[in-house]
């Protein structure tokens, strides 16, 4: 039998910050409504480990203060007192230490993409174009091998549509990472294909 739980219908970012979430789950805040997050697919959470596994040597090797950091907080510029998004996963190159719930500047955002989720998730992507310091956003499919990638340009405007990349190469410029698309996909079963 599913438990009511008494959420309120809005609140603002500190209030969502003190919030005791019911549940155990992940919640975002968008535009003042907390929502919940549904658990995560195994080949999503597959695809998380490696991607994360994959930048956190990269960083590790290179250097510096970058650190990737899955499903982090982010506040987007537009809105910020209503919103706290979550990202599968983030990177940022800041001096400032990690503390707190928001990742502070981040340069890079990832999101994995799945067939349930996706009006959602690129409603967060577009959001998360308005934080400063973003220069890259990567979208990842969940269902099949590609990639949809965001750079913002030297002018700091978006593209209207991301490259899409389902083969060969994928090069993040925010943090000169370069690897096989298909080693992000290592542990799925779309590996062999």
């Amino acid at each position: 039998m599913a438990q009511a739980f008494n959420i309120p219908p809005t609140m603002d970012l500190d209030e969502f910050l003190a919030w005791d979430a019911p549940g155990g789950g992940l919640w975002q805040l968008v535009d003042g409504e907390p929502r919940a997050m549904a658990p995560a697919s195994l080949p999503h959470n597959a695809i998380l480990g490696e991607l994360t596994r994959l930048i956190g040597n990269h960083l590790a090797e290179r250097g510096g203060p970058c650190v990737v950091v899955p499903t982090p907080g982010v506040i987007p510029r537009i809105r910020s007192d209503r919103n706290m998004r979550i990202p599968d996963l983030g990177v940022t190159c800041s001096e400032t230490p990690l503390e707190g719930y928001a990742l502070p500047d981040p340069v890079l955002l990832v999101e994995i993409l799945s067939p349930s989720n996706a009006a959602e998730t690129w409603a967060n992507v577009w959001t998360y174009t308005t934080i400063p310091s973003l220069r890259e956003i990567l979208i990842l499919r969940s269902s099949s091998v590609r990639a949809e990638l965001l750079r913002r340009r030297p002018d700091g405007s978006w593209p209207e549509q991301p490259e899409t990349i389902s083969a060969g190469m994928l090069e993040l410029d925010s943090i000169g990472f370069s690897g096989a698309l298909t080693s992000i996909y290592r542990t799925t079963k779309f590996a062999a294909g």
